[in-house]
């Protein structure tokens, strides 16, 4: 996200977006220039190259649910992120996150459910069977890109939680630790970070928690441990580093909506004919198209309309933004 409360932002840390994606890609042309210099000199080390780092995650399969489209770089995915407990600039994940320690997690389950609890990580994971499918990614900034995540059908992890017949909706936190997540330590929202979904949403067959990201385990800027990804919603529903899951019969107010109820609703679901207050939806801009790459047209729900277009058979998405 882009935007704070008037009285929490000063104008001068604003940056229009198409100034900060052109000075962004003048960057990067800068640093291949740079990188192509140190070839020549044989100076490059191997370290620098782009391409996945960290531990490999094993045993996983392919998904028939992924996209045909080419995922973006490592690069641009783990350097170009919107996770606010880190900072509002989209390259202070990376730069501040590297001490965050993802493990050991623990995730607390409560609610309208048979078997709640805490959960070790482990528990919640092991029993399934990791997938790697390749997803869009849209923002709510008119920005896009196509990750390839690994993980974990939410509905498979939903089951066995036992959720009975008043679960409704799932709540989700983000972790509360701002010694940890400097971004916290400013009252750019209301920490901790809180989602939710419609349990129809969360049992579909396209909502992941995602922890891997090419074949390795997901990058603290990128949300580890677990993170989730809905990808027909702007990416700010896509919680990071989930702490607690909590199965309710009322809908859950998200931290945008509580904290701009004008421009961040409930659904967020991604639809180029409800325009945000401040900027147009109808276009998007892929990131890692170079530097004189155009906008493209945004597809309804993110070209996911064939799967997820009956979940709101009815509903007023002018409305229920």
């Amino acid at each position: 996200m882009l935007i704070r409360k008037q009285a929490e932002i000063l104008s001068s840390e604003i940056t229009d977006e198409a100034v900060y994606l052109k000075r962004r890609e003048l960057l990067k042309m800068a640093g291949l220039t740079a990188a192509a210099t140190m070839v020549s000199s044989g100076t490059l080390f191997a370290g620098s190259e782009d391409g996945p780092q960290g531990k490999r995650l094993t045993d996983v399969v392919r998904s028939p649910l992924s996209t045909s489209q080419r995922p973006n770089s490592w690069t641009d995915i783990t350097t170009y992120n919107n996770y606010y407990e880190f900072g509002t600039g989209k390259e202070d994940p990376s730069r501040y996150s590297a001490q965050f320690k993802p493990h050991p997690w623990r995730v607390a389950v409560s609610g309208e459910c048979g078997k709640p609890g805490n959960y070790n990580y482990e528990d919640l994971v092991s029993p399934h069977r990791l997938e790697e499918r390749i997803y869009r990614l849209r923002c709510v900034e008119a920005w896009s890109m196509v990750i390839p995540w690994v993980g974990i059908p939410l509905a498979d992890i939903i089951n066995a939680f036992e959720p009975n017949s008043n679960a409704k909706f799932v709540q989700f936190k983000t972790l509360l630790d701002p010694a940890q997540m400097p971004g916290q330590r400013r009252r750019t929202l209301a920490w901790p970070y809180v989602e939710g979904l419609t349990m129809a949403e969360a049992m579909h067959p396209l909502t992941l928690i995602a922890v891997g990201l090419y074949g390795r385990e997901l990058p603290n800027q990128n949300g580890a441990p677990m993170r989730l990804v809905v990808p027909w919603k702007y990416g700010f529903k896509s919680i990071k580093s989930i702490v607690e899951i909590r199965f309710t019969s009322r809908q859950p107010l998200n931290s945008w909506q509580k904290s701009i109820p004008s421009e961040y609703g409930f659904y967020a679901n991604v639809n180029p004919e409800v325009d945000h207050p401040r900027w147009s939806q109808a276009r998007e801009r892929p990131i890692g198209g170079g530097l004189f790459a155009g906008k493209q047209p945004t597809l309804m729900f993110n070209g996911y309309a064939d799967q997820v277009a009956s979940l709101y058979t009815g509903l007023d998405l002018r409305k229920n933004f």
